[in-house]
């Protein structure tokens, strides 16, 4: 994506710019900040869209952060698009906030230690993070909701409609790994070898850990980036809550096991990346067996587990068929659709 620097809503201080960088871009962009730019045009594009950045106190220690409908229309369905981990809300949304907000009160919130949203609170639990989010909904007058959740996010969506199934109407699991059990870790199923490692690369802090990251998320991983990029993106939206992020991973795993996780009941679309290689395919095919007839899968070819983002006309088309133009829901429990691009 191309898009411009407007140094007046950069992290850093216009004054104190040296004369000498004013006239050179590469040497401005480096001393300014190429991902808080890049977050003000996500936050520009956002409230262009027709949402507001709302923060909510949810009493006991626990703020959430929200980009919530302007005008909220009682008339039009509600939808929550939930983030995993990553920057924040914003960067794994921006492309497909437009195609929703005509349809729905759309919703984008963090999850707690994420963006500006966090708690003084101790349970790291997705259940706990989906109480949080019906908190929020009902403060914002969301009675009735369908979801979309990426990754982590999929883990917390997951949660809020077994904790709540008269509130969600549709979900949708993106490269959602919730039928992982622990004992995968040990036979092998992923590509790191533990949860320290796992956390390493999920929440790096050097650039060679977020080459990584990016090699393990994309087919067709950027490739060029400088350090000094790597170290910008790190320095803004990898350092804060390290340790409480590690202990949402760890709980992630924690004594999971597929029999004894509750089947959803609402109608479900499940997503994958042909080639994820943080969450395998095979757990697509678990949560499509698991949920049997209730649910179907796309599988989109060419595609790792960051597919919104390599693939987000193809992953936006499926969501549309889906929350807007009501897909059916395959009968046929072993049936999945593979998608070309």
């Amino acid at each position: 994506m191309v898009f411009d620097l407007d140094v007046k809503h950069c992290s850093s201080n216009n004054n104190n710019i040296p004369a000498t960088m004013m006239g050179n871009p590469t040497a401005l962009t480096r001393y300014l900040s190429f991902t808080s730019s890049r977050d003000w045009f996500y936050r520009y594009t956002f409230q262009y869209a027709g949402l507001q950045s709302v923060v909510s106190d949810l009493g006991e220690g626990t703020i959430m952060h929200c980009w919530v409908p302007k005008v909220f229309k009682e008339c039009k369905p509600n939808l929550l698009l939930v983030h995993g981990f990553g920057a924040n809300a914003m960067w794994q949304y921006a492309d497909a906030i437009h195609h929703f907000i005509p349809k729905f009160n759309v919703f984008v919130p963090d999850l707690l230690f994420f963006g500006r949203s966090y708690t003084t609170q101790q349970e790291r639990t997705e259940a706990f993070q989906a109480r949080c989010l019906m908190k929020l909904m009902d403060i914002h007058g969301a009675q009735k909701l369908s979801f979309v959740g990426i990754s982590y996010g999929g883990f917390v969506g997951y949660s809020l409609a077994t904790q709540f199934p008269e509130v969600v109407e549709k979900a949708v699991l993106c490269c959602t790994g919730v039928c992982l059990e622990e004992k995968d870790m040990k036979e092998g199923l992923f590509k790191v070898r533990d949860l320290e490692e796992a956390s390493r690369i999920l929440m790096p802090q050097t650039p060679d850990k977020l080459r990584e990251l990016m090699r393990l998320s994309f087919v067709k991983p950027p490739k060029g980036v400088p350090n000094w990029i790597l170290s910008d993106f790190i320095n803004v939206m990898c350092k804060r809550h390290f340790q409480e992020k590690k202990e949402l991973i760890e709980q992630i795993l924690k004594d999971r096991e597929v029999l004894s996780l509750p089947k959803i009941t609402q109608p479900t679309m499940i997503v994958w990346g042909e080639e994820d290689q943080i969450f395998p395919l095979e757990l697509g095919y678990r949560l499509q067996r698991h949920l049997g007839s209730n649910a179907q899968l796309k599988v989109i070819k060419n595609a790792g587990h960051a597919l919104n983002i390599e693939k987000s006309g193809e992953f936006i088309k499926q969501l549309k068929a889906f929350l807007i133009e009501s897909a059916p829901v395959a009968k046929d429990p072993t049936t999945i659709e593979w998608w070309n691009n």
